[in-house]
C-alpha cells in the first residue's frame, strides 16, 4: 500500500486538512487543456445534495485519466467538492465580485447549509468503485451591513469559495452558530475522510 495519495483539488485549505491529519499526498492538478471548471455546471432541477456527489465523482473520474495518462506511480486518488445551498438553491463558486455580493446579502441573517462530497479510489487501474461520504452542516449567518459585504468582497476572499466566503477567513466574524463539521465548512471533512481511508489501510 502506498504511503502518500493523489489530492486531484487545487484547494489549499484541503491540502492544508490532509496534512494536519498526517496523510502526505501530491497535488494531482488538471492539465492547461483541462477545461475543470465546466464539471461543476449545475444542471436543471438538480439538488444540492445531488450535486455535489456528482460534481465530486466527475472530478475523480478525470483525475483518474490524468494520472494513468501521466504514467505517474499509482496510489490512492482522493477529491472533495463544496457547495453552498440556501433551501434548494445552490450557490457555487462567484463569476465576479457582483455575484459574490448577491450571494452574501442572500446569506445575511439566514440558516444555510454547506455539502462537502469527498470520495476515494484504491487506485488508478482499480474497477471505478470508489468509496464516498457526504458532509453536511448547517451555517447561521448574522444580518451583514451593506459596508461588511462591499469590505469583504473588495479583500478578494470571496473568489474561488462557495458561497462567496471562508469560515477560515475574516467571514468568521459573521457566523452565529454553525451545527455540524468545522472542517467539512473549510472543505474537507477530516473525520469522514480518515473513515475512507482507515478502510484502505491508514492510521491515526
Amino acid at each position: 500500500m502506498p504511503d502518500f495519495l493523489y489530492l486531484a483539488s487545487q484547494s489549499t485549505r484541503r491540502a492544508q486538512l490532509l496534512t494536519q491529519i498526517g496523510v502526505r499526498h501530491e497535488p494531482l492538478l488538471p492539465d492547461r487543456g483541462e477545461d475543470a471548471e465546466a464539471l461543476e455546471a449545475v444542471q436543471p432541477g438538480e439538488a444540492p445534495e445531488a450535486y455535489v456527489q456528482r460534481v465530486t465523482l466527475a472530478k475523480l473520474d478525470a483525475a483518474r485519466a490524468r494520472l494513468i495518462a501521466r504514467g505517474l506511480s499509482p496510489a490512492p486518488i482522493l477529491c472533495a467538492d463544496t457547495t453552498v445551498a440556501l433551501a434548494e438553491r445552490i450557490f457555487g463558486k462567484p463569476e465576479d465580485d457582483e455575484d459574490a455580493a448577491h450571494m452574501l446579502q442572500a446569506l445575511s441573517g439566514r440558516t444555510h447549509r454547506v455539502l462537502t462530497a469527498v470520495a476515494v479510489l484504491e487506485g488508478p487501474h482499480a474497477a471505478f468503485e470508489p468509496m464516498t461520504a457526504l458532509q453536511v452542516s448547517t451555517v447561521k449567518f448574522v444580518e451583514l451591513a451593506p459596508d461588511e459585504i462591499v469590505r469583504y468582497v473588495a479583500s478578494g476572499e470571496p473568489q474561488g469559495k462557495a458561497g462567496a466566503y471562508g469560515i477560515q477567513s475574516q467571514a468568521a466574524a459573521w457566523v452565529e452558530r454553525i451545527e455540524g463539521s468545522h472542517s467539512g465548512i473549510m472543505g474537507l471533512p477530516l473525520y469522514e475522510t480518515a473513515q475512507l481511508l482507515r478502510a484502505l489501510g491508514w492510521q491515526f
